[in-house]
């Protein structure tokens, strides 16, 4: 039996005439009120929607639709190759989405509102193994002075239709498999921002990664979101420290940002360091050397954006002693752990501080083979307000338990001030060092990725904090190919794995890791990539975090009612 169809009826203003008495205006409101009647007899007879999860009235849990990370500027004052990589995981839903890098420029800023893609040519194919073309040459010293300034031209292409093309540098064709490719490599080259929708939003990742030559060393960074407020601690301007912050705006609104250093004396009162204007598309880098007075030993840096947004990075450089980008410390709390301790390391060296108007006194703990234990004689740390307090650690080959973590807790839970934290840490081979800075961080959570991991020169490092955990690790085909590898590994409590055994058969070209928390936890992790380079042990790590592949978003019904009201 055919289902009978219902249609509309016109709509036509009922006649008035028979209305007595009624005024023109009266009459008016009288038709206006029989067509909303009208309106929402149609709406009536429309079948409702179907029902979603949240619609007890609570919230519905999506994935997100669109994804923006922001790049730092390729390294000042060095010659070597910058390479990014972008990556997004399997499991996304939707239509197929689009994933891309572009440089900060004001009309690829301006372009990224409402893509003008120009035809495909090299500049936005993905390559399958880095291109080893220079890339961040040398410029001196940061100089603060805006990078990625408009040419008066439209980058790469001809505006179409008065509207700026956006000029892709990579692109990324599906989840997955990565894409790779050289960042720019002019002297004043800016950051790089990079965008993800559909399908390729959910969990979307990039990493750049920089080998420098004359001074061998490795740096290597996850691109992040825009923010407001960034926290980093372990800088320094004593000595050989070449130490500089690099601000990039990827918006469409200016940013005027703040640098708040703190020493061991507390906060650096210097007006130089407040009010600096970002104007859209623009890049800035600014030596730290400038605003601390002086020289200073142990530097933790906040920067707060007051109007705007901004990618943030601050990169270290020891002389020949090593160099590579702090990892940003997660906010402010009480409670910090630090993960990605290599097996190898020989010192390190721990920065703390606080912003808070009291004193923080912590527990010093590592992860060991049977969990939690204090180190002797670096029991505890006292940080006093507003200021950083240090610690050091030897490490010998008899005194090293494989890959660690530090955890920091309050010595007195009912006096807990939130603190942050960073940790140099060194490889030495030969007499020639290495060194990477590591950070306080945060769960991985339901899943996170890294991008940039190379056959036979990645390890990855699992901290499970509270209890025991089991995760999944999965490592992706290569860039130019290769097959995926999945393995399910344990982690007790207190303690930190190796992971071995994650180069997939086949790879070739840079792969990603996948890691995701099956049950217990939290649990944090760090990948370290090491290139070796003459005797030099080169490496560099990074922390996976939580991709926030989801959302909560609240459920919304209609109700015709309310224009009635």
């Amino acid at each position: 039996m055919k289902k009978p169809t219902l249609k509309a009826p016109k709509l036509k203003a009922p006649g008035l005439s028979a209305v007595k008495g009624g005024s023109r205006t009266g009459q008016s409101l009288l038709a206006g009120a029989a067509v909303l009647g009208l309106v929402f007899g149609i709406a009536e007879l429309r079948a409702p929607a179907s029902p979603t999860a949240g619609a007890d009235g609570r919230r519905t849990t999506t994935q997100v639709e669109r994804t923006s990370l922001v790049c730092p500027m390729p390294l000042q004052g060095a010659v070597g190759t910058t390479n990014l990589t972008l990556f997004s995981p399997e499991g996304g839903t939707g239509g197929a989405g689009t994933g891309l890098l572009a440089d900060v420029t004001p009309d690829n800023v301006l372009a990224a509102q409402n893509p003008v893609r120009p035809p495909a040519g090299p500049s936005g194919e993905p390559s399958g193994q880095p291109s080893g073309q220079p890339s961040g040459q040398a410029s001196g010293q940061p100089s603060g002075q805006p990078s990625g300034q408009a040419s008066g031209q439209p980058s790469g292409s001809a505006a179409k239709g008065g509207s700026p093309v956006l000029d892709t540098r990579i692109t990324l064709a599906k989840p997955g498999a990565p894409a790779t490719g050289p960042a720019a490599n002019n002297s004043d080259a800016g950051g790089a921002f990079a965008i993800a929708t559909g399908n390729l939003a959910p969990g979307f990742t990039v990493t750049q990664t920089t080998s420098t030559e004359g001074i061998a060393s490795l740096s290597g960074v996850r691109c992040a979101p825009s923010g407001t407020s960034f926290w980093f601690a372990g800088a320094s301007t004593v000595n050989d420290r070449s130490d500089y912050v690099t601000l990039v705006n990827a918006d469409s609104l200016p940013a005027v940002v703040d640098l708040r250093l703190y020493g061991d004396k507390g906060l650096i009162d210097n007006d130089l360091a407040t009010g600096i204007a970002l104007a859209p598309g623009t890049s800035q880098s600014y030596a730290l050397n400038g605003y601390s007075k002086g020289q200073v030993a142990d530097l933790a840096v906040h920067v707060v954006a007051r109007s705007g947004r901004v990618g943030v990075g601050l990169h270290a450089r020891d002389g020949s002693k090593g160099a590579d980008w702090l990892e940003p410390s997660v906010d402010p709390a009480p409670t910090v752990t630090i993960p990605g301790i290599p097996s190898d390391v020989t010192t390190a060296h721990l920065v703390v501080a606080t912003d808070s108007p009291d004193d923080a006194d912590l527990k010093v703990q590592l992860s060991g083979k049977n969990g939690w234990f204090t180190p002797a004689g670096k029991e505890s740390i006292h940080v006093k307000a507003g200021m950083t307090a240090t610690l050091d650690f030897q490490f010998t080959a008899d005194t090293r338990d494989g890959a660690s973590a530090i955890r920091l807790t309050p010595s007195d839970p009912a006096h807990a001030a939130p603190v942050v934290a960073g940790l140099r840490v060194d490889r030495e081979n030969k007499g020639k060092t290495e060194s990477a800075w590591l950070a306080g961080g945060a769960p991985v959570g339901p899943r996170a990725s890294i991008a940039d991991n190379r056959g036979g020169q990645t390890a990855l490092m699992l901290t499970a904090t509270d209890t025991d955990a089991k995760v999944r690790v999965t490592s992706s085909a290569g860039a130019s190919g290769g097959t995926p590898a999945t393995k399910e590994v344990s982690v007790a409590a207190g303690t930190t794995v190796s992971v071995d055994g994650l180069d997939p058969a086949g790879v070739n070209g840079p792969y990603a890791i996948t890691v995701e928390t099956l049950s217990g936890g939290p649990v944090l992790a760090a990948r370290q990539l090491s290139i070796g380079v003459k005797d030099v042990p080169t490496f560099t790590t990074q922390q996976l975090r939580d991709d926030h592949a989801t959302v909560q978003v609240p459920h919304v019904a209609g109700d015709p009612g309310v224009v009635l009201k």
